[in-house]
């Protein structure tokens, strides 16, 4: 039986990758969720299984299998913007319920970059790339999400500079928001960060309740006029715009 360090030494090409991006550029996961298949020898390079961190792979020539299913390195990057409606599931598989997968006409595997909970509507973006996936919700990279909310009562001023200053969930201060009032009763909210019902949770802490809560823009990307339960493919410019915002090429 070959070591992990005789699988290495079979590929000494110069396009040779790290296995962790050539799994990302497959879309098969993210290079983090990569490194954690990896340690859970669920990676095979060639037939045998790998748990070594930083192995080395030639797309060409290499044959890479997670959980058994080999991965295909021509995999395209797909990207799609979707507008949720209300009552679908942001999941892959849930029972009888709806799920927003039923919505797009799509074999491939894609991943929700963030989510939205069932109540909600508005912009999710769906795609097999991996690594934008990851920076896209990595807190570390500070991308903004941009929501409509409508609250059950009024809005008062102080209401809002509460939940512009930061609320106080399960003793953890949300980050500063920028927040602009659109109606009496409504208002738009400008988060970094996006904690289980985060929004939700903010207006009943100030003793209210939202009644609807509709996303409109992840980072560079807005919804526009996409009309609720379509999808459309990205623009090359929109993707451009999103990899340039995430810091890549």
């Amino acid at each position: 039986m070959k070591c992990q360090n005789e699988i290495i030494q079979v590929n000494k090409m110069n396009n040779k990758i790290r296995l962790q991006k050539y799994l990302s550029g497959a879309g098969v996961c993210s290079r983090r969720k990569g490194e954690e298949y990896i340690k859970g020898g669920r990676i095979k390079v060639n037939g045998e299984v790998v748990t070594q961190q930083g192995i080395q792979v030639d797309p060409e020539k290499d044959r890479v299998e997670v959980d058994g299913k080999i991965v295909q390195g021509n995999h395209q990057m797909i990207y799609i913007v979707l507008n949720k409606p209300a009552g679908y599931i942001t999941s892959r598989s849930h029972g009888n319920r709806e799920i927003v997968f039923d919505l797009i006409d799509i074999k491939d595997r894609l991943n929700p970059v963030g989510r939205l909970d069932k109540d909600s509507t508005g912009l999710l973006l769906l795609t097999n790339d991996g690594e934008l996936h990851n920076r896209l919700i990595h807190p570390s990279f500070d991308h903004e999400k941009e929501y409509e909310v409508e609250a059950l009562k009024p809005v008062s001023d102080k209401s809002l500079e509460k939940l512009r200053r930061g609320i106080v969930i399960e003793n953890k201060k949300t980050r500063p928001a920028k927040i602009g009032r659109i109606a009496e009763n409504s208002f738009r909210i400008i988060l970094k960060e996006g904690r289980k019902r985060q929004i939700r949770r903010m207006v009943e802490k100030v003793d209210n309740r939202v009644v609807s809560l509709h996303r409109i823009r992840i980072s560079t990307l807005h919804i526009g006029n996409l009309r609720a339960g379509k999808w459309r493919y990205l623009l090359e410019k929109e993707v451009g715009a999103l990899r340039k915002s995430c810091g890549m090429s």
